[in-house]
């Protein structure tokens, strides 16, 4: 009985409180341009990563799919532990090792006790400077990868924004897809892979990022002790600039009668990563929110393109989108529905678009920067989020933007003057996948980008 009337006593932190007191990130750049960037904190575990400014925006039509080839490679033996030797000296720390490319980063990671920190650092060293790319090894891995695109291929919905990127940015480095074409991946060689790395996998497009339980001066003495002897361009000379993928409002319809659900996606053009609308068009995503069939709550969900697709049944899920790269973005929607649904979500989803561009309340705009504050917050759990942040930040803001900044900028801005800037009366780009006889023609799509009012 004692005990039940015992109450556990908890230091609860405010909101502001732990946007005040989230650790400082230190950043060294080294003689060679390598940015080495880190946040200290309590924790047993640390992870480090490299992140690359390389992908597939990088590669030609020839080349596509390079990118995803190498990083397959990365993890079967360098020049130093040839073989299975680098995962299973990774292994005998007991640390989890992982990477992935996008269209314009590619990463390398490891998750490992945070004594083990130097020792990651010479792993990570060695994986980006030696990789061996033997020729055992990439016809092994070609296989693999040709396995993988067909299993993507059953994926709808990565095909379906596969399409919409191929159709937005039409003749452009952005319309190329991560993994490459199938063709290409039977035709590259050595040699490719070797010019990818010696182009891409250089110091000065490198960010080494750490979160943890690491002192800052002892991942600077470690990357100092493996890292300075990195080229600082390649044999080639230095990577042209990226030229600019130009938006196309335009459609690709990819009906198949035979699949039992529509896949659409639709966008127009958004900003790229550090411009400051992006945070508004966040909050406009939060304010048209998100559904799926699982989720409990019915017609009375605060998101209204949740609520009417539950109470008449308009599609399996929606979701909207906001992706972005260095110079232009994707703001758009996606939605999964029956063949005799694709017409009625379609006018609701464009019409809570022009919703937001005319007459969004201050209630629903408060909701939703609560919503994004929330998410933003999250980002705090686990040292390999942290560690991403930091990554992914220095490459595309050149700093990390501390928490207490994106609230202030959540704070500010009208949503509807920014949506009407980037969605009212635009020509969008849409992909459509599946039974799709009932979507309407492009021309009535584009007509219901704006609102005729007397």
């Amino acid at each position: 009985a004692a005990l039940l009337t015992l109450t556990r006593k908890r230091g609860a932190a405010s909101y502001a409180q732990t946007l005040q007191n989230i650790p400082e990130t230190q950043v060294t750049t080294l003689e060679n341009g390598l940015r080495v960037a880190s946040e200290e904190s309590n924790q047993p575990t640390c992870t480090v990563g490299l992140w690359i400014e390389a992908g597939s925006r990088y590669e030609d039509a020839k080349t596509n799919g390079a990118g995803f080839f190498v990083e397959h490679m990365a993890f079967k033996g360098t020049k130093k532990r040839p073989g299975s030797a680098f995962e299973k000296e990774v292994e005998s720390l007991g640390a989890h090792l992982n990477g992935y490319t996008s269209r314009e980063q590619t990463a390398f990671y490891i998750k490992a006790l945070s004594k083990d920190m130097p020792k990651v650092v010479e792993l990570l060293s060695d994986l980006v400077q030696n990789c061996a790319l033997e020729d055992s090894q990439i016809e092994k891995e070609r296989g693999v990868i040709l396995q993988e695109l067909k299993e993507m291929d059953s994926s709808l919905a990565d095909v379906t924004f596969d399409y919409l990127h191929a159709t937005a940015y039409q003749g452009t480095a952005l319309a190329h897809t991560v993994e490459g074409t199938t063709e290409n991946i039977k035709q590259l060689t050595r040699a490719d892979l070797a010019s990818y790395v010696d182009t891409h996998f250089k110091a000065p497009r490198m960010v080494l990022a750490a979160a943890g339980g690491i002192s800052h001066r002892e991942l600077v003495d470690a990357a100092k002790q493996h890292f300075t002897g990195m080229p600082v361009t390649s044999k080639k000379g230095s990577v042209p600039a990226l030229a600019h993928c130009r938006f196309t409002g335009s459609e690709i319809r990819a009906r198949d009668d035979a699949l039992p659900l529509a896949h659409i996606a639709l966008a127009v053009e958004g900003p790229g990563w550090a411009h400051p609308d992006n945070v508004v068009l966040n909050v406009a995503n939060a304010i048209m929110g998100r559904y799926d069939r699982t989720f409990g709550g019915g017609k009375n969900q605060s998101s209204r393109i949740a609520a009417l697709a539950s109470e008449h049944n308009l599609c399996h899920s929606f979701e909207p989108f906001n992706t972005s790269y260095s110079d232009t973005g994707l703001f758009g929607f996606h939605f999964v529905s029956d063949p005799l649904s694709i017409d009625d979500m379609m006018f609701c989803a464009q019409g809570e678009w022009m919703r937001l561009c005319t007459s969004t309340t201050e209630s629903e705009v408060t909701r939703a920067k609560n919503y994004l504050r929330n998410a933003m917050v999250a980002q705090l759990d686990g040292t390999t989020r942290v560690c991403e942040n930091i990554g992914s930040h220095l490459l595309h803001y050149g700093r990390r933007i501390p928490l207490e900044e994106w609230d202030a900028r959540i704070s500010v801005g009208t949503v509807r003057y920014v949506c009407s800037k980037y969605i009212y009366d635009k020509c969008p780009a849409m992909a459509a996948v599946g039974p799709i006889e009932q979507l309407l023609d492009y021309n009535r799509i584009r007509s219901a980008m704006y609102w005729v009012r007397l």
